[in-house]
């Protein structure tokens, strides 16, 4: 059930919930994601961006596209956090069905140039494209691309960008950051704005940044017109602090002994994400 992001995410916006879009950086971890969603038949999106890709190297990909193929549950392979056109491009050869330009960092007219420029190419070849407009704050070097201050998106300048680029889903800056928020930080959405601009703006909406905020106010984005969440240091955290766990004990050696237990800690957070965004029970509609 390999399909592109925009028909994952336009039955969710049908249907008022969210598809987790969980970031992985190797196959252990991809697997983990694959089976509870297949277990909790909910849709889903493997999202690697341009830093994992790194990790994991281009020969992985065809094996990724390959489980996602085999699998009872909606999936799209995702390229998260692409800078450039010409990243893009390597996404697209590399056989991501939906990529994402964030040229959120440039003035309006350059980020409305350069997404357009990306959606047309993409779009050519039946790749969906995601944009990004405002600016999603960053809580650590680790986190992907941001400022210190969040640069929240305005709702008549979301109409504008999705009519000039023709993006399929558009990333919306409400008042998340990516990565942990340190506990000097509260986290707040401006769920009032994600009304505004939902009303505005037929295009999914996405919500990056998704790791450590109140329940409360992800469920109800969720609810108020967000269909994508991205999810990364969460589920990392889970799985790697159980590595270092069982990696304690100094005569484990065998990845069978090892990773098992880190796939069961991802798993337990990435299910009460998918519980939370309403996603559970959810693959039965693209059926």
């Amino acid at each position: 059930m390999l399909l592109s992001g925009d028909q994952v995410l336009k039955v969710a916006a049908e249907a008022n919930f969210a598809v987790p879009a969980f970031n992985i950086s190797d196959y252990s971890m991809m697997n983990a994601v694959f089976e509870i969603c297949e277990e909790k038949e909910s849709p889903h999106i493997i999202a690697i961006h341009p830093d994992e890709v790194s990790h994991i190297g281009r020969y992985l990909l065809p094996a990724i596209i390959d489980r996602a193929r085999v699998s009872s549950v909606p999936t799209a392979i995702h390229w998260d956090h692409g800078a450039t056109f010409e990243q893009a491009l390597t996404a697209i050869q590399y056989g991501f069905t939906s990529v994402m330009i964030d040229a959120s960092m440039l003035p309006f007219d350059e980020n409305v140039a350069l997404s357009r420029r990306v959606a047309e190419v993409a779009h050519a070849v039946g790749v969906s494209v995601e944009a990004e407009l405002g600016t999603i704050g960053k809580t650590d070097g680790y986190a992907e691309a941001g400022t210190d201050d969040i640069i929240y998106t305005v709702p008549d300048d979301a109409v504008r960008f999705v009519a000039e680029t023709g993006v399929d889903s558009l990333a919306v800056a409400i008042g998340t950051r990516h990565g942990l928020y340190p506990a000097s930080l509260k986290p707040e959405l401006k769920l009032d704005l994600l009304d505004e601009i939902d009303a505005a703006v037929a295009a999914p909406l996405v919500l990056h940044g998704g790791s450590n905020n109140p329940d409360d106010e992800i469920g109800q984005a969720c609810r108020r017109g967000i269909n994508k969440v991205n999810i990364s240091s969460d589920i990392k955290v889970a799985y790697f602090q159980k590595m270092r766990e069982v990696l304690t004990d100094t005569g484990h050696r065998e990845p069978n002994v090892i990773q098992p237990p880190c796939q069961a800690a991802l798993k337990v957070v990435a299910a009460q994400k998918i519980d939370l965004f309403g996603a559970a029970g959810k693959a039965s509609l693209y059926r």
